[in-house]
């Protein structure tokens, strides 16, 4: 159910796509994948349970990070890689608030690296888009944490030599409570996976394959495009037998810890053999993240792990309600003139 703001006492408004699309003209390169990105959260939002006033976007520096400027909802548009550390504090400050952080590989990896881990090992209940494009877009295309071994950039002439982070993992070590991958080009699944990053209460991190067409077109095209991406992507259903393939022919099973492609047509693997998801798994969830280092396994999409664990932020305001009622409300300036003041004379 959509939620609503009210103009007057007694004339509710179902909020639409409209309510959260700024006066600001939208200003990505054309055929940049932010668009699709920023389209399928319009689209998405007004379902949640949330009076306008209450969203919260914010972001750091990069081509990402003009995403508040579009949503017409509160916004912070932070320097580079403090998005993380200044949507604690929204939250912190204000738990009824619904914060979302739009970030890349390179504002989210690499200088905010440090501030994402320990947003997302807190469980703060807050949303983060990560877009993947594998490239610095906004500085003109260097090479950035996710940047391919080889990959030739302008700041690496003759190909990366960084061994590239894994989004999905580097959460997952990070022990966030919420961790899905999609792509900018699968608007149905994008929207999904907002929609199921809302309704986790804790850390979500959703990583999003987002195409540079500037600075590195057709990173993802092999999981993107009609003729390959069958082969190429298994989608991650809870519950359900990991299949793929252009007529669902193929499937992924558990070697020991080691997942390997099977074909289940020919007799001797049926769909019995494949390895179910379990979203609760966080072992599991490793093991379905370390298949992009095998290129010749598809790329899992979906959600990798859900687990329920306190918030950070109920937990804040647990410990305040507990200090409340055992000493009471405080006195400010008391605590201001300390027990060791003095006069200079």
């Amino acid at each position: 159910m959509a939620d609503t703001i009210t103009q007057d006492k007694t004339t509710p408004v179902k909020l639409t796509i409209k309510d959260f699309q700024s006066d600001q003209d939208v200003r990505w390169c054309p055929g940049c994948g932010d668009y699709s990105i920023l389209a399928q959260v319009q689209r998405v939002f007004p379902e949640f349970p949330h009076a306008k006033e209450n969203f919260v976007a914010v972001s750091g520096i990069g081509c990402s990070s003009r995403f508040p400027y579009y949503m017409d909802i509160y916004g912070i548009h932070g320097i580079h890689g403090r998005a993380t550390a200044i949507a604690s504090g929204v939250k912190i400050a204000n738990p009824k608030l619904d914060v979302w952080v739009a970030t890349g590989d390179g504002d989210g990896l690499s200088i905010g690296g440090n501030h994402m881990i320990h947003m997302l090992r807190r469980n703060l209940n807050i949303k983060i888009l990560l877009f993947n494009n594998q490239i610095y877009g906004l500085t003109k295309g260097q090479y950035s944490p996710t940047s391919l071994l080889g990959q030739v950039t302008k700041s690496t002439p003759i190909g990366v030599i960084d061994y590239p982070f894994v989004p999905v993992s580097l959460a997952l070590g990070a022990s966030a409570t919420f961790v899905a991958r999609t792509m900018d080009r699968d608007p149905k699944h994008l929207q999904e996976m907002v929609r199921r990053a809302e309704k986790h209460q804790g850390s979500a991190f959703v990583e999003i394959y987002q195409n540079c067409n500037v600075f590195n077109d057709g990173a993802f095209f092999q999981f993107t495009e009609k003729e390959t991406r069958d082969n190429t992507i298994v989608y991650l259903e809870h519950g359900k037998p990991l299949v793929f393939g252009k007529q669902k022919e193929k499937g992924i099973r558990l070697n020991g810890f080691t997942p390997e492609a099977v074909n289940i047509t020919e007799g001797k693997y049926s769909v019995t053999d494949l390895l179910v998801h379990n979203e609760h798994d966080s072992t599991l969830a490793f093991i379905l993240a370390n298949m992009i280092h095998n290129p010749e396994l598809p790329r899992p999409m979906g959600v990798f792990l859900s687990q329920d664990r306190p918030t950070y932020e109920h937990q804040v305001e647990d410990q305040i309600a507990r200090m409340k009622s055992k000493k009471g409300e405080g006195d400010l300036q008391k605590l201001l003139d300390g027990d060791e003041t003095w006069v200079i004379q």
